[in-house]
């Protein structure tokens, strides 16, 4: 018996290039194809995809993603691309038979005001954070995709994994479009090159934020592939516990070497004040996440440092 067919959306973001360096991934056949090769927002080409290659399971790690800026720069193309995307993939799988879909959300689809105990029964059930809320809602749409095709027929395996906040190899370090710790990477290093004696903090570095190495969301997802049956319909990914934002920067710094001060622009926006999730489902599924914050901080600045120069 062969192994099986996986196919990888988003297989060249972060998630997926994590999911294709890990060691379990040598189990299946694998199907990554770029954004040229399978334009996800393309039913029709979908379709004709999924009904050539015949994948058995397929993990929904494709989106339009970026950080606060872009959100707030862009707020209808983050809720129409992802909300496109998810719902072609979805009905896509229906329609090609595919009994496994491992859906990737994200943290983001919480109501603001929580700010902790963020556990899978709160979804929609108070208002998103306005600097990212086109994107939560596109993330919202496919995970519900998800479980109306469970509700309609339960044989189907289409759960959905919500990972806090991601960081590692593979990232994106351009302030354009990176989010917290790539971007507080690449804003210490770049200092520390022009022994610059202070860096600016958005806001007063209070906010609390939950972050997780993204290979080991990549053993989660394996891990999730392995035995689909013993997930419930949506499970939270991550460490259980946060930092503020101004440990980041110091833990940062610490890793670079960077020994200046840093200055807080009060008149920043620095989104929710906490966000942190309730991994109670993940705990009663036997998972926790094995990388350290500063091993993995380690090992993504090293990436950052090889990548600059490739």
């Amino acid at each position: 018996m062969g192994r099986p067919v996986l196919l990888v959306t988003g297989a060249r973001g972060m998630v997926g290039q994590n999911l294709l360096h890990h060691s379990g991934i040598a189990s299946y056949q694998l199907l990554a194809p770029t954004s040229t090769e399978l334009d996800l927002r393309d039913k029709r080409a979908l379709a004709d995809y999924l009904a050539r290659h015949r994948p058995e399971a397929v993990v929904h790690a494709a989106g339009v993603v970026g950080g606060i800026q872009a959100n707030l720069k862009d707020p209808l193309r983050f809720l129409a691309a992802n909300t496109e995307i998810g719902l072609n993939v979805v009905t896509g799988c229906i329609d090609a038979g595919i009994g496994t879909l491992i859906n990737l959300s994200s943290s983001c689809i919480y109501p603001r005001a929580l700010g902790h105990g963020l556990s899978e029964d709160r979804v929609l059930t108070g208002e998103l954070e306005p600097t990212n809320e086109g994107y939560a809602l596109g993330k919202i749409v496919t995970m519900r995709l998800c479980e109306f095709a469970r509700r309609e027929n339960p044989a189907l395996n289409f759960k959905t994994l919500i990972p806090c906040n991601l960081y590692g190899k593979w990232d994106k370090f351009d302030p354009k479009h990176s989010h917290l710790v790539p971007a507080i990477i690449h804003k210490v290093h770049k200092a520390m090159e022009a022994k610059a004696p202070s860096i600016e903090i958005w806001g007063d570095g209070t906010a609390r934020r939950e972050f997780m190495y993204a290979g080991d969301l990549a053993d989660a997802i394996l891990r999730a592939l392995s035995d689909p049956d013993a997930l419930p319909d949506s499970m939270n990914i991550g460490p259980g516990l946060d930092h503020s934002i101004n440990d980041y920067y110091r833990i940062v710094a610490g890793v670079i070497g960077w020994q200046g001060r840093f200055a807080h622009n009060l008149d920043r926006p620095v989104g929710m004040k906490q966000k942190l999730l309730n991994v109670s489902r993940q705990e009663a599924w036997g998972w926790s996440p094995a990388t350290r914050l500063e091993d993995g901080i380690k090992a993504t600045y090293e990436f950052y440092l090889k990548d600059r120069l490739t």
